[in-house]
């Protein structure tokens, strides 16, 4: 599975034995969805258990662990609460329900529940970090240097800490702490994107912008998607007159998300500094569109409709702006020449005599110091600043650039501390995952590529199945609304089998359903069956070692079955990779031409650590389609595992040039080292 590099939060999960046979293996499933992070899906397992045994603890539990994940933070502190009644002696629970509070600015409640668990897990790192974070967050700092002397004392090179106590002194304003913090960090973590990026806004709030713009390049190079640093970047261009740099930052934020209403005000401004009239009313537009009360953008794309000779428009625009802000003369004197050029006069005049008036005993008020906040205000164009938090409505600010709050800046410093998946993960960097045949896949809008192959069209084009099967290396966890479907199809499939029982389509098209529903033993009876009604079922032999596979990285994940130890296996018993090994043997004698067996037995490969058959497979892969990106990004991982680097680097590349980004940061680490 592939794994970002960000910090997450390890809960140490007990089980208990049960029972019934089926709450048990329901719980299972559910655990199994938790882990592949089909949250919707696990929750509806976890409800399952609670109806039939609502005494035990443990479904409470995980159902929290989903719920965090889904942001449902109170919901989540609820369940919580419902498994420490059912047993107040388990540690992740205190911990999951202090994410959950904290992440509600519970903070008091959220470090009470971190000292519970404390006393269960003495020195527990995340859960000490967490803690002084509740502590920075809650405004007592003093209580956070006091945990953070524990973290350090217990955990002294330990980069997260010194970031985040970095992030504390910048928020008291004691850059020189924080300063030394982040150079800490950087030093023990040199491929740390957070660690240059916070340490960047430090050097920017001293107008060091060179040094400023080194770290953000460094944090954009270990981390391209992060829109911060690319926002921040541009900031520092723009103050170093580099307009064309600033642009290409905003340009590429919105690449990726074009949602993004900062980078999207942002360029609507250099647009129309550099005279590009027309595309920055565009980028206004689609702000106003987003957030029809944001007045700034509204007043811009006044100034730009009188511009480019819309006077209608820009009176239309100049009017929702003085609804708003009454005593705004620059408005006013605006739109009297809008009106003008309509050969309104008598508007035009009407608006002129008021700017006057508003202008005249706003000079007044300044004179006599009778209402400063208004001076202030009035004076806002004029203060030197070149930008505005998002959260700053004041109009006169129209034409800075925008920067996150220092509230979303603080909140944006701690969250990947306090939030992130809590179930059970090893959390490292990781090859591409493996490819499996399903119906949905996650989006991604940098790999816009649709993986084929002839025999997997040929089946579509036959309509066996309900859906278009895809290939597929980026599974995407199921709706609500797909759930039902496919719990409705499995009955439906199963009345079709009880009538031929010799149908392998159906078994197989059953087996995708109980898989999707990451009911991965059921998925495993039907793919076996549909292979030996058809042994040449090329396809049932490829996703039954997909199945299998999942199998056995959750089961290594938890250290817990005897099939993650070949010692404890029977004499003679095939182990859990051998089996997989076998399928896709199987699949490839079948079908030569299929990559994507190639390229999952070498990820299997690799992770029995034999990087040379490993490779000879990426090999095939890459023969038989040039333009396989993952196969070059994982070889070129594989290359690096056997100390390969100038063919490590010239893979990752590859990689990188056809799609795959993170190759990049590697290559990036490699060659600084």
């Amino acid at each position: 599975m592939k794994k970002a590099i960000t910090p997450f939060l390890i809960l140490i999960c007990t089980f208990h034995a049960m029972a019934q046979i089926n709450t048990d293996r329901v719980l299972a499933i559910g655990r199994n969805a938790l882990y592949f992070e089909d949250y919707v899906l696990s929750i509806q397992y976890f409800n399952q258990v609670i109806r039939s045994k609502p005494w035990l603890a443990d479904p409470y539990f995980y159902r929290a662990v989903a719920k965090i994940n889904l942001d449902d933070f109170k919901g989540a502190e609820e369940d919580c609460s419902l498994a420490l009644e059912r047993n107040p002696f388990l540690p992740q629970a205190y911990f999951a329900r202090g994410i959950a509070r904290q992440n509600q600015d519970n903070f008091n409640d959220a470090i009470q529940d971190y000292n519970k668990g404390l006393e269960f897990k003495h020195q527990d790192r995340q859960m000490l970090l967490n803690k002084a974070i509740a502590h920075i967050q809650n405004k007592d700092y003093d209580g956070a240097v006091t945990v953070f002397d524990t973290l350090l004392d217990a955990y002294p090179k330990h980069a997260p800490n010194y970031l985040a106590r970095g992030a504390m002194y910048l928020e008291k304003g004691d850059t020189t702490l924080a300063l030394n913090d982040y150079n800490q960090a950087i030093e023990m973590d040199p491929y740390s994107p957070p660690a240059y990026g916070n340490r960047a806004i430090i050097l920017y709030q001293r107008n060091d912008f060179k040094a400023a713009l080194a770290d953000l390049n460094e944090a954009i190079r270990l981390n391209t998607r992060e829109s911060g640093y690319l926002i921040n970047r541009g900031l520092v261009r723009f103050r170093m007159n580099d307009l064309r740099g600033a642009m290409a930052d905003y340009d590429q934020v919105l690449a990726f998300d074009s949602r993004n209403l900062i980078a999207r005000f942002n360029r609507g401004l250099l647009r129309a500094q550099v005279g590009d009239n027309n595309r920055a009313i565009e980028d206004f537009s689609v702000v106003i569109e987003e957030e029809s009360d944001n007045y700034m953008a509204y007043y811009n794309r006044a100034l730009l409709r009188m511009e480019t000779g819309n006077h209608s428009g820009a009176v239309d625009d100049f009017t929702t702006v003085l609804n708003q802000y009454p005593d705004f003369f620059p408005g006013y004197y605006s739109r009297a020449e809008a009106k003008r050029k309509l050969r309104d006069n008598a508007g035009a005049d009407r608006d002129a005599w008021t700017a006057f008036e508003i202008e005249e005993r706003l000079r007044r008020e300044r004179a006599s110091a009778a209402n400063t906040a208004s001076a202030s205000a009035t004076d806002a164009s004029a203060d030197g600043e070149n930008t505005r938090e998002q959260s700053d409505k004041n109009i006169h600010k129209f034409n800075r650039l925008v920067v996150y709050d220092k509230e979303e800046e603080r909140k944006n410093k701690y969250q990947s501390d306090i939030r992130g998946r809590v179930q059970d993960r090893n959390v490292r960097v990781d090859l591409e995952p493996q490819f499996i045949l399903t119906y949905y896949e996650k989006p991604d809008p940098v790999k816009k590529l649709v993986y084929y192959d002839r025999s997997v069209e040929d089946y579509n084009a036959r309509r066996l199945l309900s859906y278009q099967l895809r290939l597929t290396n980026e599974e995407a966890p199921l709706t609500g609304e797909q759930i039902q479907t496919h719990f409705a199809s499995i009955d439906e499939y199963s009345a079709r089998i009880a009538q031929n029982p010799a149908d392998a389509d159906a078994y197989f098209a059953r087996a995708i359903d109980h898989m999707l529903v990451q009911d991965f033993s059921e998925a495993l009876k039907d793919y076996t069956r549909a292979i030996e009604i058809n042994p040449s079922f090329a396809m049932a032999y490829f996703n039954r070692a997909v199945v299998r596979y999942k199998q056995l990285e959750y089961s290594l994940s938890q250290q817990t079955t005897a099939a993650s130890d070949p010692d404890k296996l029977p004499s003679g018993t095939p182990t859990p990779h051998e089996l997989i090994l076998h399928d896709y043997d199987r699949v490839i004698r079948l079908n030569p031409a299929f990559i994507y067996a190639y390229f999952n037995r070498a990820n299997l490969l690799c992770a029995q650590r034999d990087y040379r058959a490993a490779i000879q497979d990426y090999n095939e892969a890459i023969l038989r389609d040039p333009d396989f990106a993952e196969a070059y990004f994982n070889r070129g991982l594989t290359h690096l595992s056997q100390g390969d680097a100038n063919r490590g680097i010239t893979d990752l590349s590859k990689a990188g040039e056809l799609g795959i980004i993170n190759a990049y940061s590697i290559i990036k680490r490699m060659t600084n080292n």
